[in-house]
């Protein structure tokens, strides 16, 4: 005989294909078989079907294609004999599914065979329309699956509620037919009938608001009764597991009961005993018992309120946290975090416990541990639970300190209770995973930093200790960079000193050495390293007598192959050799960030930048290089990878920094105020509400832009910005048009203005110190421009040294500043400051001019602020 004849026998083909050695010798015994079988296919060959069938079902389970025997299954489902049919049945569930088209082929046969006088093959129809049925067989064979509910067979009524938790499921509209059946099926005797009724009502329940009205009515009192029974019943041997009597039964009554309490005070009143009672004397050494309390407290924890019964249910899940098995340690864990919802004060006892799952070396309980932990914190705890955190951040493993480090830095940020505590604990987490902690951590920490002047002294303290000891962390060392180039006077003198400390001696030189350490790492990247070039920047001015020094370690990065390092150190080289008039202004202190506006955007709920324009932003395909942002941008660390900066197109660079809302305010006159000590460059702008910066570098740019003037001067260009923000400079600041030795911008020349109309001048501020008065002319070839000469006058005794004069407008004009004419006011109206200014109105005729203006300057070397907003502009302008 042929060995792969339709007539060989399925154990001789599975022992030939047991005896291939190779891939390749297997794939030509199936590929002969299947063509043994094609061919009985087309021969129509009746006597070896249900064989060739068994032999395709066990082809496709080695995972080679079967799909041309699919209509042999429909033929032996349409003979008449039993052996056919189970055959043709099991190749059809497992050689199709739902989706294919040819199973509506097989929906009349089905109807056929539920209605057969055999039970066996009514069996069989039950068991495919229960894995195969589709929505369109459902509502075909529904009214005959709802009759087999009542069959006088238990075994068909078991199938039957089987097939119809699928129908249900596929056609919900149906449900409402079948729960009465089901309800009858709650009292049946035999086992498996129950089992499966008790699952029907589960599911009918989820499905129809009906359904459950319907048994909250009905049923729950003979559930109730049941499961009491099943608690208390004696030993079952036909149903023990482990010493405990029937669990699947005990877990599924669980879930019925758990779906008809919830939100039903009634129903949760009739089960609060029995809970309790399944509860306590369910014993949990074992895990039938165990997957029993599991169902028992997530009914107690979704069934209406009851205080003591959620105390006894996270109790035992207090005690699962204290098992060997990792599965029970996860599940409880995860209701425990549900449970922190209901009953926060019964899970914190089991804190303890809970802290210990964090070091367990399964990595899934860890990190759902420390989920739940995240949840326990609260103003009480919050020093004890961070303190166990940051000791176990020390000897945790790397793959698990960028979670842990992640939600040790949520916690102190949400409940911190004073700052000095919150910059401690950030500190320690920065040494011990600072490589692990995100860029949006280390921003917020400075600008908490700068939130505290007290804490100014003592935190470069620490962040100076702490390089000390480790330069591993890249973030430690942005940080301790940035507070040094900030602070660094204040780690020479130990000013700020607090009882909690003891004094340390630190020189110049160590401030530096600190710097230069940090800059030379290998491992430092880009950003590191040009914050370490604008800190050496700061520490120039800071330590004069170290420029030298400074200006050599500055001038190694002249020849850098990063182009963003060899122009920030040629840049930083020139301000330090031959603009050290200049110099101070550009680096002095950082002024205070908005925390609250900072914590806005981290939350999103303010937008990261506000564009120029009212349009999308430009698109740049795939090739092009984006325009550059103006020389000044980068010096000062300002570029943006997200918000595309053009200078020909443009908005001024701080406009869009800032996301400054510069829409007219009200008319209210002139507003005068005096304030003592310098102030951030926010407050200029305070007509809209400006969000914080949002990355690291930004955080120094309003210590490093004292003079606008010298954006456009250092970009070589002269940009026309949307709203400008321009300051008034010495004497000698004509030498900062070769700040770049030669690249600067030809300086403005005045333009001629002939036949202008003539408007009157106007005292733009006065205050008792100070008077500025602007004068007009207008272009006639050009009227939305005009010209305004601003005079300031000295009203009092004293020399006004270091005089800086700053405007901002709004969106729909433009500003243009020249230098001033000197930087320093003479006193008692003895001479005066003149400075030209000019503005294009694009809304001219239809809304008039209004500005907003600040003034700094130094009296008896004391900073003196002054502003105000000017809406008193002649019309016409």
């Amino acid at each position: 005989m042929n060995p792969f004849s339709s007539g060989t026998r399925m154990r001789d083909m599975i022992r030939a294909i047991r005896a291939c050695k190779t891939a390749a010798e297997e794939r030509a015994v199936v590929r002969k078989e299947c063509a043994a079988i094609r061919a009985a296919i087309s021969e129509n060959d009746q006597d070896y079907s249900h064989r060739n069938l068994a032999k395709l079902m066990f082809i496709h389970m080695l995972g080679y294609p079967t799909h041309f025997g699919q209509m042999e299954c429909l033929k032996l489902i349409a003979t008449a004999g039993f052996p056919e049919k189970r055959i043709g049945y099991l190749g059809l569930m497992l050689l199709l599914d739902e989706r294919q088209e040819v199973l509506m082929l097989v929906t009349n046969s089905i109807k056929q065979d539920l209605n057969h006088t055999n039970q066996y093959i009514v069996g069989l129809a039950l068991c495919a329309l229960g894995n195969l049925g589709s929505a369109e067989m459902a509502r075909d064979l529904a009214p005959d699956v709802e009759r087999l509910l009542q069959f006088r067979d238990p075994n068909i009524r078991k199938k039957a509620a089987l097939c119809t938790i699928r129908i249900i499921k596929k056609v919900p509209d149906l449900a409402e037919n079948f729960i009465k059946p089901a309800a009858v099926l709650l009292k049946e005797k035999h086992h498996g009938v129950l089992i499966t009724g008790v699952q029907l009502c589960t599911d009918l329940c989820r499905v129809s608001d009906e359904a459950l009205e319907y048994f909250k009515k009905k049923s729950i009192d003979g559930l109730v009764k049941l499961l009491r029974d099943l608690t208390n019943s004696p030993y079952a041997p036909e149903y023990d597991i482990s010493g405990i009597t029937d669990p699947f039964l005990h877990v599924r009554l669980l879930k019925l009961l758990r779906v008809l309490g919830e939100g039903d005070a009634d129903a949760s009143d009739s089960m609060n005993d029995l809970l309790a009672q399944v509860a306590t004397k369910t014993e949990s050494n074992k895990n039938a018992g165990n997957a029993i309390l599991y169902e028992c407290v997530a009914a107690i924890m979704s069934i209406e309120d009851n205080g003591g019964l959620r105390v006894l249910a996270v109790n035992i899940l207090g005690r699962f946290l204290s098992s060997r098995d990792n599965n029970i340690r996860y599940v409880a864990l995860n209701m425990l975090m549900k449970a922190m919802a209901l009953d926060s004060q019964a899970v914190q006892r089991h804190r303890a416990t809970i802290l210990e799952c964090v070091k367990d070396p399964d990595a899934s309980i860890r990190k759902r541990a420390l989920e739940l932990v995240y949840l326990l914190v609260n103003e009480n705890n919050v020093k004890q639970l961070t303190k166990d955190l940051v000791d176990y951040l020390e000897v945790s493993d790397p793959e698990f300190k960028g979670d842990l480090s992640a939600k040790i830095c949520s916690i102190v940020e949400k409940f911190s209770p004073e700052k000095i505590w919150y910059i401690d604990q950030m500190l320690k987490v920065l040494s011990e995973a600072g490589n692990y902690v995100k860029d949006d951590v280390w921003h917020a920490l400075i600008v908490v930093i700068t939130n505290a002047p007290n804490l100014h002294g003592y935190t470069v303290r620490s962040l100076y200790k702490a390089v000390q000891t480790t330069t591993e962390q890249e973030t430690l060392l942005r940080v301790a960079v940035w507070c040094v180039g900030e602070y660094a006077d204040l780690l020479i003198s130990n000013a700020g000193m607090l009882d909690i400390e003891d004094p340390i001696t630190v020189t110049e030189a160590d401030a530096v050495n600190v710097v230069e350490t940090a800059i030379g790492r290998d491992s430092s990247d880009l950003t590191t390293r040009a914050m370490c070039l604008i800190a050496l920047l700061k520490l120039s001015s800071r330590f004069p007598s170290l420029s030298k020094r400074i200006n050599d370690i500055i001038h190694r990065h002249k020849r850098s192959l990063v182009l963003e390092l060899q122009q920030r150190a040629i840049e930083f080289n020139s301000i330090i050799g031959k603009h050290e008039k200049i110099r101070s202004a550009l680096v002095e202190r950082m002024p205070v960030l908005d925390e609250a506006t900072f914590s806005g955007r981290r939350a999103g709920s303010v937008p990261n930048a506000v564009s120029t324009s009212q349009g999308a932003p430009p698109k740049i395909p795939n090739g092009v290089v984006k325009p550059a942002p103006p020389p000044l941008v980068d010096l000062l660390d300002l570029s943006s990878d997200d918000v595309p900066t053009s200078v020909s197109v443009g908005g001024d660079f701080l406009h869009d920094l800032l996301g400054v809302d510069m829409s007219p305010a009200p008319s209210q006159g002139t507003n005068q105020t005096k304030k003592s000590g310098t102030d951030m460059l926010l407050d200029l702008l305070s007509i809209g509400d400006p969000p914080a910066l949002s990355n690291s570098a930004a955080l120094d740019i309003l210590s490093t832009s004292q003079d606008s003037q010298s954006a456009g001067d250092l970009s070589g260009k002269s940009p026309t910005p949307l709203l400008s923000v321009k300051a008034s400079t010495s004497a000698g600041s004509s030498s900062m048009m070769d700040l770049l030795d030669g690249f600067g911008a030809t300086p403005s020349v005045p333009v001629a203005v002939t036949d202008a109309p003539t408007y009157p001048s106007i005292v733009a501020f006065e205050s008792s110190s100070l008077k500025v008065t602007f004068n007009f002319t207008k272009d006639p070839s050009s009227q939305h421009t005009t010209l305004i000469e601003a005079q300031f006058t000295n009203k009092s005794p004293n020399i006004y040294s270091n005089f800086v004069f700053q405007a901002a407008v709004p969106k729909f004009l433009q500003l243009h500043l020249d230098p001033a004419s000197s930087n320093t006011l003479p006193a008692s109206g003895d001479g005066s400051i003149t400075q030209t200014l000019r503005i294009s109105n694009s809304q001219h005729g239809k809304k008039s001019l209004v500005m907003r203006m600040r003034i700094n300057y130094k009296v008896n070397n004391k900073d003196v602020l002054e502003e105000g907003q000017i809406n008193t502009f002649p019309r016409g302008l």
